[in-house]
Order: C-alpha cells, then sequence, then structure tokens
C-alpha cells in the first residue's frame, strides 16, 4: 500500500474532556498522512505540508472524525428493531428469542452478519463490540464477513444454559465452545474475542464459573455482558441472589469485575457498585435509544463521573433504534439532561471513539486518530439534509457538532474508511 495523504478539516478527541483540556484535537485545514493503514503523520496543513511535497493530496469534502466505535450491538437483533409493547424480559420472550434461534441455520447467521457490517459502515462505525447467539456459527458468520471488510470486531459465543428451549447451552459445552473459538480466530485480522454471558439471569453458578476460568486463562479477552438495566431484571437477580449487595456484586462473587469487564446499560446501579467498578478499572457501555425505547430509564452521567467510571457509547440494536453513533450520541445528551447533566458535544464524539474504544482495550489502535494509529476515519456532511445545513451555516465547530449529533443520521456520513480505504461511499446507496 502506498503512501496517501489527505487534506480536510480533521477533529478528534482522544482522551476525555472533562479530564483533560487539551483533549480537543482539531486542525480547520489539515493533512492526514496514512501509510499501510496507519496513520504516520497528521497536523495543520500549511505546516506539515512541505514534508511531503510532490507527492498527490486527495482533498476530502466535510469534517474528518475518528471512526465511531460501538461499544454494545446485537447484530441478530437487527430485523427485530422496532419491535412494539414491551419492557426488557416481556420484550426478549416475544421478539429476541424467537429470532435469534434461527441464527442455528449458518446461512441466515451469514447472511444477517453481511447487512450488519453494511449497515455499521454506512453510518459511520468501524470498530464494534457485538452480541451475537448462543451458536458458535453466530460467531463464525461475523468474523468471516468482518474479515472480509477489515474491520475490528470483538465478540463471543453467547452463554446461557438458563435460556429458553432452543437457546440453551451447557455449562460445559458452553465453555469448550469458547475455547474453540478463541483457538480458531484469535490473531486473525482485526479481531478480538469477548467471553459473553448473556446476563446473570440466563447462567446457573457454574456456567458463570466456566465464564471466569475461561477469561482468567486468556487474558487477551473481554468480558462482556448486561449489568442493571431494567428494574424487573434488577428484582429478579436480587431474588434468585438474596445474599448479594446488588447486581454488580452477582458478578463480582463469580470473579467478573475486572478491568476487561464491559458491562451494557448500568442505569440502576448503587453508588457502592459505582465504586466498585471504578476501582476494578471495569465500565459501562450507555445505550440512551435502546434504554428509552424499552422505558428502562435514563443513565446517570452525574453519579458515574463522581466515580471516575470509564464510559462508552452502544447502539444497542435492537432495542436501540438507529445504527447512527451521532444519533446515540445525540440521545445520550437528552438522557444526560434529564439528570440536570450538561453533556458537552466534544465529550459526546469522545465517549462514541476514543472512550468506547477504552473499554475495549483498543484505545491505542482506534478512536483518536493519532499517528501510529489504525487509520479509521469518517468524512461528515454538515449540509446532508436542508435543514442541517440551515442549522450549521455559520455556525462554530461546537454547534456545528452537535447539531449532527441531533439531527444526524446514515446521510451526515459521507464516507467510511478502513485502513485508509474508503469502504463506504454515500453514492454507493
Amino acid at each position: 500500500m502506498t503512501l496517501r495523504l489527505f487534506r480536510a478539516e480533521l477533529l478528534s478527541v482522544a482522551t476525555d474532556p472533562i479530564k483533560d483540556p487539551d483533549a480537543i484535537g482539531h486542525e480547520p485545514d489539515g493533512l492526514l498522512a496514512v501509510e499501510n493503514g496507519l496513520v504516520v503523520a497528521r497536523g495543520d496543513y500549511a505546516t506539515l505540508a512541505p514534508r511531503f511535497a510532490g507527492l498527490p493530496v486527495e482533498n476530502l469534502p466535510g469534517l474528518v472524525v475518528p471512526g465511531f466505535v460501538d461499544a454494545h450491538v446485537h447484530y441478530p437483533q437487527m430485523d427485530r428493531i422496532a419491535s412494539h409493547g414491551e419492557q426488557l424480559l416481556d420484550w426478549l420472550e416475544r421478539h429476541i428469542f424467537p429470532a435469534e434461534m434461527a441464527f442455528a441455520d449458518p446461512g441466515h447467521a451469514a447472511s444477517v452478519a453481511d447487512a450488519f457490517l453494511t449497515e455499521l459502515l454506512r453510518h459511520g462505525t468501524t470498530s464494534a463490540l457485538v452480541f451475537p447467539t448462543v451458536h458458535p456459527g453466530s460467531v463464525d458468520a461475523l468474523f468471516d464477513a468482518a474479515l472480509e471488510r477489515r474491520m475490528r470486531i470483538l465478540s463471543g459465543k453467547v452463554l446461557m444454559d438458563l435460556g429458553p428451549e432452543g437457546l440453551r447451552d451447557t455449562a460445559e459445552r458452553a465453555r469448550a465452545d469458547s475455547e474453540a473459538l478463541i483457538r480458531q480466530w484469535r490473531g486473525r485480522g482485526r479481531l478480538g474475542y469477548a467471553v459473553t454471558p448473556r446476563f446473570a439471569l440466563t447462567s446457573s453458578d457454574e456456567q458463570l464459573v466456566q465464564a471466569a476460568a475461561v477469561l482468567e486463562a486468556n487474558p487477551d479477552v473481554l468480558l462482556h455482558t448486561h449489568l442493571a438495566e431494567n428494574r424487573h431484571e434488577c428484582a429478579a437477580v436480587a431474588q434468585r441472589f438474596p445474599d448479594a449487595h446488588d447486581y454488580l456484586d452477582v458478578y463480582d462473587r463469580f470473579g467478573l469485575v475486572g478491568p476487561r469487564s464491559v458491562f451494557a446499560h448500568g442505569i440502576h446501579l448503587t453508588d457502592r457498585s459505582c465504586a466498585r467498578i471504578a476501582e476494578a478499572g471495569a465500565g459501562i457501555a450507555v445505550c440512551p435509544t435502546s434504554n428509552l425505547f424499552l422505558g428502562s430509564g435514563f443513565f446517570d452521567f452525574g453519579q458515574a463521573d463522581a466515580h471516575g467510571m470509564r464510559l462508552g457509547l452502544g447502539s444497542d440494536i435492537g432495542a436501540g433504534t438507529s445504527f447512527s453513533m451521532l444519533h446515540t450520541a445525540g440521545v445520550a445528551y437528552q438522557a444526560a439532561l434529564a439528570r440536570e447533566v450538561r453533556l458537552d458535544p466534544f465529550r459526546a464524539l469522545y465517549l462514541a471513539t476514543a472512550g468506547s474504544a477504552g473499554l475495549l482495550g483498543i484505545a491505542d489502535r482506534v478512536g483518536g486518530l493519532q499517528p501510529g494509529q489504525e487509520a479509521d476515519f469518517v468524512v461528515l456532511d454538515e449540509a446532508a439534509t436542508t435543514l442541517l445545513a440551515r442549522r450549521t451555516a455559520g455556525a462554530d465547530l461546537a454547534a456545528r457538532l452537535f447539531a449532527m449529533q441531533v439531527l444526524g443520521d446514515d446521510r451526515t456520513v459521507r464516507r467510511t474508511y478502513v485502513l485508509g480505504e474508503c469502504a463506504w461511499d454515500r453514492g454507493m446507496g
């Protein structure tokens, strides 16, 4: 691959701006140099261009930001997005579990995986932590499709030996399947593995013990599960585990709370849980569109920040209502404001990029568009719709970014680049 030079307005937020006053990197007229899929230089065009004198430069029409990182999403649920009428537990029984049973068919899994990854790229998402199903073939299908697209995807077979008929494994088989998948996929492309118990109610004590054993034996894998999403769910967990201090303590007692643990939702957390999550170096994937759609509640950013918890953003398709991490950031603003916290648009961008990458243990590789990182980036069109064009005309950077988060969708993504190569162009359809 030859050296490629891109000239554009560049923006990234590589660290949390509430902790780092220099977190925002912005070049109104910037130059990005990419070689062998990596960023080798970035800076002000006038300053950096002489270093590459005589080489062709491609002008990118729009605001360039790092590729979005979705910290929690279910690919088998994409065809059940916008399913009416239920909160979490009933919604799973009525809509989701029947849909996931179809993934016993490898052909079906491959078809959905292909469509799913196409939607991610259409919306500017280049990396994601993904729930498949209980079927090992659902992992194979997703990883095969991700290899073809050179995307950075992390996933792992769902563990649920207390699941419904047709989605039930055993503790022993789940461990064997997980270990076999790790051996099969480790080191291939940009893939990563995550030990994935669905949530505490669908795994026996023995399965949670086995999940911890796999996690301990494989220091390069994540733990990915759900936590404190819905009040009815929390009550059911408390009933099953009456000796636990709270929901998080259930996982903690099985050795599943640590720096590689990614917990989705975390809406109904005690202060004790927040302190423990921060102490352990674990983190929360905040999923605001899903939480609103299922009537689960609003994430408490103030509580999380008071305890210093690590955070990222997840679309949580299909309870989530949009693949767009821009839209997810906009709804996160609304969720935060409902609890009287004003989520800054630059911090929202951080959560959708480098913040999520940090949760997934890949912040050294993606999320900041920094030299040495992989060249995944998105070209945003702030005039993608008539209304957006009116709102951003003459506006400063913060207002333009916020408008795209609140009003944007897949139309706002002009192009998506993976390892410096265009993987999606709006003209593709």
